[in-house]
C-alpha cells in the first residue's frame, strides 16, 4: 500500500492562507540599504472602513492605517538601514502597522519588539518577519496606557501625528519606553500637528534634530521629516 504524506504546512503558508481568506493583499518587493525585502499588506485599506462597527469607532476611533505602507515608513526604514547604528540594539516600534521599519531594523541587527494597537496588524507583522526571515517580537500597546516595562535604547514611529489627541500620549509614550540615553526617531510627512508635537516634546524635556527626505517614487514627491528626540539632560 503507497501513503502520501502531505509536507507539512509552514507557520508562513498557514499565516498567508489565513489572511488571504480575510483580505485582498499585496505583497510588493523593496530594496532597502541594498537589501531586498517584500512586504504584505491590503491592497485596499478603505475596504476595511466596513469593518469598523460604530460601538467601535466611537470608542477608539480606529481607522486602519495599519494597513498601509506609507511613504514615512519607506523613508525611515531607508534611514535605518542608511544613516544609523542598531546592531545590539534593543528597539520598539509604535504604530508599526505590516512593520516594514521593524523588519528593517532587525534585517540590520537590532532586537525588535514591534508594537501596534490593531490586533490585525500583528499577524502581518509576523508574516512579513518570517517572509524577510528576521527574527521579531510583536504585542499590543495602546500608547494612550503604555503596559510595557521593559526600556529600550531606541523607539521608532512612522506617520503616527495624524490626530491632534495622539500628540501628548506620544510624548508620555516614548517617556516610558526608552532608557536613559535612549533616542526617539519620528518619521512624518511634514503635518501641521508635527509642530505641536515638536513643542509639546520641548516642553518635555527633549532636544530635537530634524533630518529633511523626500520620498520620490510615487505619483507625486513627498517630503518626511525624521525628528530624533532625546533627553537634553542625557547629553
Amino acid at each position: 500500500m503507497n501513503l502520501r504524506h502531505e509536507p507539512p504546512i509552514t507557520e508562513l503558508e498557514g499565516l498567508y492562507h489565513e489572511l488571504s481568506g480575510e483580505y485582498d493583499l499585496s505583497e510588493t518587493p523593496y530594496c532597502i540599504g541594498r537589501k531586498a525585502f517584500s512586504f504584505l499588506s491590503v491592497l485596499d485599506s478603505y475596504a476595511l472602513l466596513d469593518r469598523i462597527s460604530p460601538e467601535e469607532f466611537v470608542r477608539d476611533e480606529q481607522m486602519p492605517y495599519w494597513a498601509e505602507i506609507w511613504p514615512a515608513a519607506i523613508i525611515l526604514s531607508g534611514f535605518i538601514a542608511d544613516e544609523l547604528s542598531v546592531t545590539g540594539k534593543r528597539v520598539v516600534e509604535i504604530g508599526a502597522g505590516v512593520g516594514m521599519v521593524s523588519v528593517t531594523a532587525a534585517a540590520c541587527g537590532a532586537a525588535v519588539f514591534a508594537t501596534d494597537y490593531s490586533i490585525e496588524a500583528l499577524r502581518f507583522i509576523r508574516y512579513n518577519a518570517l517572509m524577510n526571515k528576521v527574527p521579531v517580537e510583536t504585542g499590543r500597546l495602546d500608547w494612550r496606557a503604555v503596559q510595557c516595562a521593559e526600556r529600550f535604547d531606541m523607539l521608532f514611529a512612522a506617520d503616527v501625528l495624524y490626530e491632534r489627541v495622539n500628540l501628548l500620549p506620544i510624548v508620555t509614550a516614548i517617556d516610558k519606553l526608552l532608557k536613559p540615553g535612549g533616542a526617539a526617531y519620528i518619521a512624518d510627512p511634514r503635518r501641521r500637528l508635527a509642530g505641536q508635537f515638536l513643542e509639546l516634546a520641548g516642553e518635555n524635556g527633549y532636544a530635537i534634530t530634524t533630518y529633511s527626505k523626500s520620498y520620490t517614487e510615487g505619483k507625486l514627491p513627498v517630503g518626511v521629516n525624521i525628528y530624533r528626540l532625546s533627553k537634553k539632560n542625557d547629553g
